[in-house]
């Protein structure tokens, strides 16, 4: 009786219009701290819009330290350059910040080839093909659009034009030219790694050396021969092949191949644990990065000052294809908000103004893209790894601009011919890029020898890499994160049909169902019905 009494009353209670939180709180518990309020808990209202508040911070909570690093490194650097810091103290002082991009650097080989591998072979080949098909016009797209708005830039801003004099007196650097035909070789020569363990620390990279050769006259001239050498560095372009090649083909042994993908899935999210430790060690250390590239700089004012056209150019240029223009791209494939796309990845985009390196990048681009936005593991996998090397967008937007820039320093008027060569060749070079801070100066001087301008300016364009490489290895993992979003929205029908084909390969396993979240993408393990002969209690197959 007192049950059914008390019952009636909650639901008399109900109906009155309060809330479930003002039930719980008028519980015999809850009327010990005093009498209750009558409104069905409006003072409780404050309180669950602190709750809210406190979740909020607590979910962002990475990211406003992150940003925080940033805003506090410059006001950091203000004061220590009062100091007059010593080189060796510079040094010790960018401590904090090299151990970042160590610790960053450190998870890209298993990152990189894991999530590939993982991804190549939870994916069916036919829509392998066609999601690398749409990456690949992705990518050239973008980047051509790209091109073409930093040449559109640097026409319309001229920031060259009368700045020769006045930045002729400028410290000068050593920028070893190479000729756009070997770049091309290299580029497909570092695809096909002769050594694939040497390739995880040396990638191919083309030299020239003077030989001398005797005609037939007698007459000894010089010849400049390219020889192959190795560098140091990463080449990701070969792992990243084999990687993907590698997964196809456990993808098609089957259940013989089906241990060696787990195997690679589990190390992938290991790294992927390691990452989100790393992670909160990047506001300190992206603070430091920041902070230690303004104090290097001898005079930051005339420095920016001289050439500040053309940073404006290259800004202005990330600025408008990475807040307008990609996210245009990703809202008509899509038909979803790309804003709030973007907010799930604010840490990343952070991380790489702080670092300068999409590669660098990648670790936390995937656990941001696969956690905040909800993006399928094997389209991030396949994807991300893939573009932190080859898409590079906002590169090719200040490699156009700086072209155009040392063209006007130089008084020369562009043709037609000669802005579509920037273009194509900016767009190409671009793929070549290394995902490392300044790794996109480098192969401006294949555009400014295509065109046939002089490559002892691009002193200028490193005296202010630093500022320029920012926002544009934003744009470069922006782009990215993007295109994972795109795949996944426009792919969702073949994903879900892949997920019931994978069921009609079949591997024995020991059921673990503590361990199933961890297997491969391909492996679901399901019970079989009880055996009544089964005496020994012997576990049960799973079926895939």
């Amino acid at each position: 009786m007192e049950k059914n009494a008390a019952v009636n009353g909650l639901f008399d209670r109900k109906r009155s219009g309060c809330t479930a939180q003002a039930l719980a709180a008028s519980s015999p518990g809850a009327e010990e701290g005093g009498e209750e309020k009558p409104g069905c808990g409006t003072g409780r209202g404050r309180g669950r819009g602190m709750g809210k508040a406190l979740a909020f911070l607590r979910r962002n909570l990475l990211v406003l330290l992150t940003v925080s690093g940033v805003l506090a490194g410059a006001v950091l650097a203000l004061g220590v350059r009062k100091l007059g810091l010593s080189r060796a103290q510079k040094v010790h002082f960018a401590f904090p910040g090299e151990l970042l991009l160590r610790l960053l650097k450190m998870v890209i080989l298993p990152v990189v080839f894991c999530s590939l591998l993982s991804g190549a072979a939870s994916l069916d080949p036919r829509a392998l093909g066609k999601l690398g098909g749409k990456a690949i016009a992705y990518f050239a797209i973008t980047t051509l659009i790209g091109s073409a708005l930093g040449v559109a830039l640097g026409l319309l801003l001229k920031p060259g034009t009368g700045s020769h004099t006045a930045l002729s007196s400028s410290s000068s650097y050593n920028i070893s030219s190479k000729e756009a035909t070997d770049s091309f070789l290299d580029l497909f020569r570092n695809l096909i790694p002769s050594n694939l363990v040497a390739a995880a620390f040396r990638s191919y990279q083309t030299e020239y050396r003077y030989m001398q050769e005797t005609a037939s006259g007698g007459n000894t001239t010089l010849v400049k021969v390219p020889v192959g050498t190795e560098v140091e560095g990463m080449n990701i372009l070969g792992l990243i092949l084999f990687a993907i090649t590698f997964g196809v083909a456990l993808r098609k042994l089957g259940p013989e191949g089906e241990q060696l993908i787990k195997f690679f899935s589990a190390f992938n999210e290991a790294t992927m644990i390691l990452v989100s430790w790393i992670m909160w060690y990047a506001p300190i250390g992206i603070l430091f990065l920041v902070a230690s590239k303004i104090v290097e700089m001898d005079d930051i004012v005339s420095l920016v000052t001289s050439l500040g056209k053309y940073i404006l150019a290259s800004i202005l240029g990330h600025i408008i294809h990475g807040v307008v223009i990609l996210p245009l791209i990703y809202f008509v494939f899509t038909r979803r908000n790309p804003y709030t796309f973007l907010l799930g990845i604010i840490t990343p985009l952070t991380t790489a103004f702080g670092t300068c390196s999409s590669s660098a990048t990648l670790p936390s681009m995937i656990k941001c893209v696969e956690e905040n936005n909800g993006i399928d593991k094997r389209i991030c996998r396949f994807v991300l790894p893939i573009g932190a090397t080859v898409n590079m967008d906002g590169a090719a937007i200040f490699q156009s601009a700086a072209a155009v820039f040392i063209a006007q320093m130089n008084d020369v008027t562009l043709d037609a011919g000669q802005i579509f060569t920037i273009i194509v060749t900016a767009t190409a070079s671009s793929v070549g890029a290394a995902g490392i801070p300044a790794g996109g100066v480098l192969t401006i001087a294949i555009i400014l020898e295509a065109i046939g301008l002089p490559t002892n300016d691009l002193s200028l364009i490193l005296a202010v890499d630093w500022i320029v490489d920012r926002t544009c290895t934003m744009v470069n993992v922006e782009g990215d994160a993007l295109l994972a979003g795109i795949l996944h929205y426009t792919n969702l029908k073949e994903l879900d049909k892949q997920k019931t084909e994978m069921t009609e390969v079949k591997v024995e396993t020991v059921a673990n169902i503590k361990a199933e979240e961890e297997s491969s993408p391909l492996v679901i393990h399901k019970q079989q019905p009880p055996n009544p002969y089964n005496t020994a209690g012997e576990d049960s197959e799973s079926v895939l």
